[in-house]
């Protein structure tokens, strides 16, 4: 028999760090198949909530706004209303009708969803009687058959009015009386007038606040002196919460019977309170 040499037996060793590889290959592919899997069975996601930011004016009714992905499938939309810092719900909505069996007693008999609109995605929850207290971040977590989302929104209460500006018939001089009912925190009223733009009108004005019998919100009173024909006021009202604006036109002054004769126009415009803050998209996703 012909000599065929010293047979060679060759072996191949895994290194233990190979074997660490290989072992997180199989965990990271058995853990996509079980999400493809997962999502094929369920059909769920994560669906877009978005909420605004907004003020509430206290001793008044306000809106929380929230909006979601719509889904035709009323009974398996789910609207729970959360306050960072507070045990329980604020609000639940849900099978189609509101479940109020968690809700915390602060918010008893003072909210409500606008159930007509929930099957084309809005969340908005309407709180009644607003309280400084409600201040604070609230969440809007929402579950659909197509998934589930949240959203915070950052809640500010105060009080703002709409001023009124007329002509002072009870003072010395040509002046001007801007009034109004309700604020808080206190504001500072700006004076300005549209022949003299950009004029400093501090040196000519003089406000007060007084306090209401609620001993919360604050009754402001601002008079401007030495007021000018063919011309028109403004005067502006404006705290951390909201701003707001009254313009008088004053064609001419009389002294008849202790009273002046004037001519002023207001619009719904200027006569409108403004939230400082601008709608801000504040989407988050579960």
């Amino acid at each position: 028999m012909p000599y065929r040499g010293p047979e060679l037996h060759r072996t191949r060793r895994i290194s233990p760090l190979q074997t660490g590889s290989i072992i997180s290959i199989i965990i990271i592919l058995a853990g996509a198949i079980a999400f493809i899997i997962g999502f094929g069975i369920s059909g769920k996601h994560f669906i877009t909530v978005t909420t605004f930011t907004s003020a509430g004016n206290i001793g008044e009714d306000g809106i929380l706004s929230c909006t979601f992905e719509p889904d035709i499938k009323l009974n398996d939309i789910v609207i729970q209303w959360l306050k960072e810092g507070v045990m329980g719900l604020v609000h639940e909505f849900k099978e189609g009708k509101d479940d109020l069996s968690d809700q915390n007693e602060m918010f008893r008999g003072r909210t409500a969803v606008f159930a007509d609109q929930v099957i084309v995605g809005n969340a908005s929850l309407r709180l009644k009687n607003i309280q400084l207290t409600d201040a604070g971040t609230y969440q809007c977590y929402i579950i659909t058959s197509k998934g589930k989302g949240n959203a915070n929104v950052e809640y500010k209460t105060g009080a703002f009015s709409m001023p009124e500006v007329n002509v002072d018939n009870n003072a010395s001089s040509e002046s001007l009386r801007c009034e109004a009912p309700r604020w808080f925190p206190q504001p500072t009223v700006i004076w300005s007038s549209q022949v003299d733009q950009g004029a400093n009108f501090s040196q000519a004005s003089n406000t007060s606040f007084e306090l209401n019998s609620e001993n919360v919100t604050m009754k402001v009173v601002s008079m401007l002196y030495n007021v000018t024909i063919n011309n028109t006021y403004s005067c502006m009202i404006e705290n951390n919460i909201a701003k707001a604006t009254g313009d008088i036109k004053v064609t001419g002054f009389r002294r008849q019977e202790t009273r002046y004769q004037n001519e002023s126009t207001r619009t719904l415009f200027h006569h409108s309170v403004f939230l400082l803050q601008n709608p801000e998209r504040l989407s988050e996703h579960y």
